[in-house]
């Protein structure tokens, strides 16, 4: 800066007003590796800031030198270090620095030594914080999917068969038989097949077993154990709710970092309170170890800490994209200024995601189901007041965003939900809530919502309209089968005991089925004791024997693999004389 004197002694140093400018914004872009590590420069014994200029222009050329392949750097926020100001700009690089005075860091390890950080780069690492959840999907653009569903020719069907174990996991030649006669769209539930076996028939609805989102995301992350051999692969929970799975891929070598409820897990795989003295899983990563993110998605904090360690996300983000399509509808409603309320269990790995997502747009709020919906009506009504104040306390503690104000935040709601729950809920939530509008504010477009069903899982959607299209036959039991803590398979169950009461089942495997007098029934964890208890097994008879053949309707949750359909199937048949019975090659046959 020029110093000038006006007439006088140039040691008084008046400045002349002329020459009295603002300091020059400079530009820092900001470079992120494969691995969410910044790209940083050794100064001596400090790293600093690797590409920056006087203009966009000017760090671009810098960044262009180092690295050919980078994504078009993004304006994030702005920045006071060093007596100069900065704009800063996000990208992510791939390959090899070409500058030897640029170095990949994990921010972890640059936030545990900020003494060793130049100014300018110690306080934009600070300011990286909400920005850190961007930085592995910087390359796609709003409204692109993290993951689509590979079409069938592109998906890798050979992971099913690749050895004995898999084979009877995951085939059946009666269900692909079942699923290549009735299945003319994977949208459109047609009406069951039955198969006569003589002494026993089975009626399966055209739609049951894995979806789109399941079979990406299980092929993904056989697909990343075989391409990684020495290698240590995490999940970041289970992969689905299925316990044969996950214990396919654990022998495999497949760890998890925490349970399906989020408790970290130690070294050992087990919870702290059960090991205290071992180190958790999560304090041992490296950015050489690989973590598969599941169908149902994780919680921006769970990415945050993957992107400070150094981790690829993005390449082993398994996230369904029906999952991620409520996020993306969540993130709409909160832009048009629409508190987002979320059907779903508050505990669940997907609503847990949901909710974390949503509330970087909007005021966020979990309703269980139709009865937490009609407190949340009571309190709508209270607009406010000291008794609705404390309902909204007693009954959504925790569940709700930060700052949240039931007398603000409820003008306008819009409604979402957890994808694997009854879609005829989630409906009848939105109809309940749009008449209490009416009713107190005179307007029931103050509730959004999706009267085109375009937040409900058609995966979901279709398996249930294909059962219930299944229950409509006479039947003697109906078995409902998939992991105890699946929600889409509970909902299956509900819609069977329904109609059919006592002689609906809910099982994991063939192993539940001991006779035909006895058969290990979970009770799941959904009201009362059973919910405090985590769920409990109780034994009732599979029919009641009158000598006549047997109609029993068999299906799968979204994750219960075909080779446990064909198991119950045959334990079923084992409660029979052989001479009663008809081969699986003349069922198969006669079906065709």
């Amino acid at each position: 800066m020029t110093w000038l004197t006006e007439g006088g002694d140039p040691k008084l140093g008046i400045m002349n007003a002329a020459a009295i400018s603002t300091p020059p914004v400079l530009v820092a872009i900001l470079a992120f590796d494969q691995n969410n590590r910044l790209e940083v420069r050794k100064l001596g014994g400090k790293t600093g800031l690797a590409f920056t200029g006087a203009d966009l222009a000017m760090a671009s050329q810098r960044l262009r030198s180092c690295f050919e392949v980078h994504t078009e750097p993004k304006e994030r926020f702005n920045a006071s270090a060093g007596g100069r100001s900065y704009k800063v700009y996000l990208c992510q690089v791939e390959g090899a620095a070409k500058d030897n005075e640029i170095e990949a860091w994990p921010l972890e390890n640059l936030e545990k030594n900020p003494g060793g950080m130049a100014p300018s780069l110690a306080t934009m690492v600070k300011l990286l914080e909400p920005e850190l959840i961007s930085i592995p999907y910087l390359h796609l653009g709003e409204n692109d999917f993290i993951y689509k569903f590979r079409p069938e020719k592109e998906r890798n069907t050979e992971i099913y068969n690749q050895d004995p174990a898999a084979a009877a996991l995951y085939q059946s030649r009666l269900c692909e038989a079942i699923k290549r006669l009735s299945r003319q769209h994977e949208r459109s539930a047609v009406k069951p097949v039955q198969l006569d076996f003589g002494a026993v028939s089975y009626v399966i609805p055209s739609h049951f077993g894995f979806c789109l989102g399941v079979k990406n995301a299980i092929e993904r992350a056989y697909e990343t154990l075989s391409e990684n051999p020495g290698r240590r692969v995490f999940m970041l929970s289970e992969l689905i709710h299925n316990p044969f799975v996950n214990a396919d891929l654990s022998r495999r070598g497949l760890r998890y970092l925490q349970t399906d409820k989020g408790a970290p897990l130690t070294i050992s795989g087990r919870k702290k309170d059960e090991a205290p003295d071992e180190a958790l899983l999560w304090d041992t990563l490296t950015p050489e170890d690989i973590v598969v993110i599941p169908a149902f998605g994780a919680t921006d904090e769970d990415k945050k800490r993957l992107v400070r360690k150094g981790i690829a996300v993005y390449a082993h983000d398994a996230t369904c994209m029906l999952v991620e399509k409520v996020w993306k509808a969540a993130r709409a409603y909160g832009n048009d200024g629409y508190t987002v309320i979320i059907h779903g269990k508050h505990e669940h790995e997907e609503t847990k995601a949901t909710f974390s997502n949503t509330k970087r747009y909007a005021a966020a709020l979990i309703v269980r189901n139709r009865e937490e919906a009609a407190i949340l009506g009571k309190i709508i009504r209270g607009a406010g007041d000291e008794h609705s104040r404390r309902l909204f306390r007693e009954h959504f503690e925790g569940r709700h965003s930060e700052g949240f104000d039931p007398g603000i935040h409820l003008e306008r709601i819009a409604v979402v939900n957890q994808t694997t729950l009854l879609s005829n809920e989630t409906l009848e939530i939105i109809s309940d809530l749009r008449a209490v509008y009416l009713e107190c504010r005179g307007d029931e477009n103050l509730v959004g919502g999706s009267a085109k069903r375009d937040t409900l899982c058609y995966a979901t959607q279709v398996n249930q309209d294909a059962l219930a299209r299944a229950l409509e036959l006479p039947l003697d039991a109906a078995i409902v089968i998939g992991g105890t803590n699946s929600s889409n398979t509970y909902q299956l169950y509900r819609l069977a005991e329904a109609k059919l009461g006592a002689q609906a089942f809910f099982i994991q495997s063939e192993a539940a089925i001991r006779s035909a007098e006895a058969v290990e029934h979970f009770v799941f964890p959904a009201h009362g004791a059973d919910k405090k208890a985590g769920g409990r097994v109780e034994l009732r008879p599979l029919w009641k024997e009158d000598g006549t053949p047997k109609h029993i309707l068999i299906t799968g949750g979204a994750s219960c693999p075909d080779g446990i359909i064909q198991q119950v199937i045959c334990r079923i048949n084992r409660l029979f004389p052989n001479t009663k019975l008809r081969g699986i090659d003349e069922v198969l046959k006669s079906i065709e």
